[in-house]
């Protein structure tokens, strides 16, 4: 079971708004609203979540909303006084809370692009903040900035700033205080709803309108199956650490239950390298080590493989439950470019790693179906050309289309009835999963980079752009 091949992921950032509107069309998110008066209402001492709210827009782009970063930090100070008197239950999300309000402020008072980035220099000097990640601090500024700005949206200045201010606040937070994952993590949404984080971040990177979903009608059927206490199994390649957030973005109008309560299997570096951190806080987690990177400290090899043990039988558990929904990308890593050709295309996938995930489906006594899907994102932020052993890549951003297509189950029992012996069947079984991954892969391919859009459409793979 230890030698499951998983994937590393991470996804990106939201705020804690004022809507507004863009007439910019290639921008397509729902406004969201910071309400300190809101966060009163609840039981617990305070709520940093934004809630989405739909506009009358008929394009997710219609409409941007900029976070006011004084928001939060005049909410941070109002709560001060009322931490020691929460009758709050959750004590995990108590001793965040009071986490957050004696952290550090550096980024919470930002005005300008000048105050951002002088407030890492006052951190590296106050010995706070390593310098190194400060270097990365600022790279990841300015090539996010590129990119938002390459979406034409006309508040785009102010949009930078307040992500990255609140991504900024989330790095430096887990420094003063280092947040340790466990084997199964669960998306944090209070007392800092780091889901809606990773969502806004990411969101102005996505231009809508060269964007698609691939039969979106499975994933109403797959809602209904997990309403029934069946499990789900996506059997995915992998591109970007975004991939996370851009699959809830592409399905938050149409399935955002689906977008929401996905499990991702991830690698290890997306729960140590500081800047993937706060970004992978706001996903459910299944964490385990790579097969790519198992290797890298041989002192270290042992321990990776009892940690690996631990998250399966996490995983065991997770599905002997129901109604779960499991992503998993058997390549065991982001696709990358052919060195020659530079032509992207689904990376192989592992037989051990499918054949586990379908037994442990099949073990936990629930229904499980077991879906392919396909995902192109890698303009938006590509991986490194080749495999890093260190942990901190150079992130190389982008505003571009993205596609997401899913076809329908594959059914193992189907494939062994007409193989010769079982290991043949599960070769057979891992290539019917990875020709519909790399089918609907070009299709969407076709409709993005081709400019095809609708019509690259196939018999099998019909395509929509669901929150038109």
């Amino acid at each position: 079971m230890s030698s499951l091949s998983l994937t590393f992921f991470a996804t990106t950032a939201p705020r804690v708004l004022v809507p507004s509107s863009s007439s910019n069309p290639k921008l397509s998110p729902p406004s969201y609203s910071f309400s300190a008066t809101t966060a009163r209402r609840h039981s617990t001492a305070v709520s940093f979540r934004s809630g989405a709210r739909r506009t009358s827009a008929t394009c997710p782009c219609a409409s941007f909303s900029s976070f006011n970063v004084r928001a939060m930090a005049k909410m941070v100070q109002d709560r001060e006084s009322t931490v020691s008197s929460s009758s709050a239950s959750d004590k995990q999300n108590k001793k965040m809370l009071n986490i957050e309000v004696n952290h550090s402020r550096t980024f919470l008072d930002v005005r300008s692009e000048q105050d951002l980035l002088s407030g890492i220099g006052r951190e590296v000097e106050a010995g706070r903040l390593p310098s190194n990640l400060a270097t990365g601090m600022e790279e990841l500024y300015h090539n996010y900035k590129n990119a938002v700005f390459q979406s034409g949206n006309s508040r785009a200045d102010e949009i930078v700033l307040s992500n990255m201010a609140v991504a900024f606040d989330r790095v430096l937070l887990d420094i003063e205080e280092p947040f340790t994952f466990s084997s199964y993590h669960k998306s944090m949404r209070e007392p800092f709803d780091y889901y809606m984080f990773g969502q806004n971040y990411i969101r102005p990177l996505v231009d809508f309108r060269s964007s698609y979903v691939g039969n979106v009608s499975l994933f109403f059927e797959m809602e209904e199956k997990l309403n029934q206490g069946h499990n789900i199994v996506l059997i995915s390649n992998h591109q970007t650490e975004a991939d996370p957030a851009i699959i809830a973005l592409l399905l938050e109008s149409t399935n955002p239950h689906v977008a929401e309560n996905l499990t991702y299997i991830a690698g290890d570096r997306v729960i140590t390298d500081p800047l993937c951190k706060p970004f992978s806080m706001g996903r459910n987690l299944i964490c385990v080590y790579s097969k790519k990177h198992m290797l890298d400290v041989p002192e270290l090899i042992e321990m990776k493989r009892k940690s690996n043990t631990r998250s399966l039988k996490e995983m065991a558990l997770l599905l002997r439950g129901g109604s779960q929904i499991i992503w998993i990308a058997p390549s065991g890593g982001r696709d990358r470019p052919d060195p020659v050709t530079g032509e992207w295309y689904p990376a192989p996938f592992d037989t051990s790693s499918i054949d586990n995930m379908r037994r442990l489906a099949e073990h936990s006594g629930i229904p499980g179906h077991i879906y392919p899907l396909a995902l192109l994102c890698h303009d938006i932020m590509p991986p490194p050309p080749q495999v890093e052993r260190e942990v901190g890549e150079k992130r190389v951003i982008s505003f571009h289309g993205a596609g997401l297509s899913v076809a329908p189950e594959i059914s193992f029992a189907d494939i062994i009835t007409a193989s010769k012996n079982p290991e043949e069947a599960k070769e057979v079984y891992t290539q019917a999963f990875y020709n519909s991954v790399t089918e609907q892969y070009n299709v969407l391919k076709s409709a993005i980079h081709g400019k095809q859009g609708l019509k690259a459409s196939i018999p099998s793979v019909s395509l929509s752009q669901p929150w038109g």
